[in-house]
């Protein structure tokens, strides 16, 4: 069966029941590695074995001004048969901030460090939103390392939009009234859909909050990556997640731009996509990281 094939078949199967999984008990930590930014914060799983002489490790970068906290439940479930690592972004969460704002690349260059610390040489990455587009460039940078991509909600922005955010730049500057609280506590809510919860709004606005020009930074790359060009230099297969978050039509963009890709609609799926409890989108990424 061709590459192609093969992937057609992973989005056809999407819809299948998940096949019962062994009992493992799945170790949660968090760790620290040097990156040319300084420290960087690591969200890591991994299953009781070790990890590191089972299936190939996975890699997940988070949206725009949040953490490693993003992927919570998604680690969990997949570290039952491999060391999984979520980052916090430079200049986000615990990690160290750079003295200037890094562009997309730069973010995936920070990200090869950790690679380099860990001595991995072979890695799966998976990218939410904006680090979408940092899995998307890693991959590019290192065809021989990083195996396969999963882009859920990819920011491929327009023209007319990149004019849009220099008019109106998310996130809100700080206001001595705190209002640019209620701003983005209304933002968060309205991003995560009918699955909203205090907590999980609270945590992520304390995130963008907390990391300041940092958040603004990250979401800055986005608008002005040459989605365009960069793209189509992709060679890896790469699985397209398409939720109903605020990038939904952005991610039918990005497909056009990518030369093997499945895309699997998630119309039930908002915001917080991988931060929900138990398996979620476990199993399905699981199938295509394994085919």
């Amino acid at each position: 069966m061709s590459r192609k094939s093969s992937l057609r078949s992973l989005a056809r199967s999407m819809s299948l029941p998940s096949r019962n999984a062994p009992a493992v008990k799945v170790h949660v930590r968090r760790m620290y590695v040097d990156c040319r930014y300084g420290q960087m914060h690591v969200h890591t799983a991994f299953p009781s074995s070790g990890g590191f002489d089972e299936l190939t490790p996975l890699v997940c970068l988070h949206p725009a001004g949040l953490t490693g906290h993003a992927f919570d439940g998604f680690l969990e479930a997949m570290g039952r048969d491999r060391s999984v690592y979520a980052p916090d972004a430079p200049g986000c969460g615990e990690s160290d901030t750079p003295e200037a704002a890094p562009t997309i690349a730069e973010y995936a260059e920070a990200c090869g460090d950790f690679l380099d610390s860990l001595r991995l040489r072979q890695v799966d990455v998976l990218g939410y939103q904006v680090g979408s587009l940092v899995a998307a460039e890693l991959a590019i940078a290192r065809p021989g390392q990083v195996r396969r991509v999963v882009m859920a909600g990819a920011p491929v922005f327009d023209a007319r939009e990149r004019e849009a955010f220099q008019a109106r730049p998310w996130p809100v500057r700080a206001r001595d009234d705190g209002t640019h609280v209620l701003d983005e506590w209304q933002r968060s809510w309205k991003t995560h859909g009918e699955h909203a919860t205090t907590e999980r709004v609270g945590a992520d606005v304390g995130a963008v909050l907390s990391a300041g020009r940092g958040a603004a930074w990250t979401m800055a790359a986005a608008v002005h990556y040459l989605a365009g060009e960069r793209l189509p230099l992709l060679t890896q297969p790469v699985l397209l997640l398409r939720p109903a978050d605020e990038f939904r039509e952005h991610t039918v963009r990005a497909e056009s731009l990518l030369h093997t890709a499945a895309r699997v609609d998630l119309p039930g799926h908002g915001g917080a996509l991988f931060s929900a409890p138990g398996a979620g989108l476990a199993e399905p990424v699981r199938r295509f990281l394994d085919l």
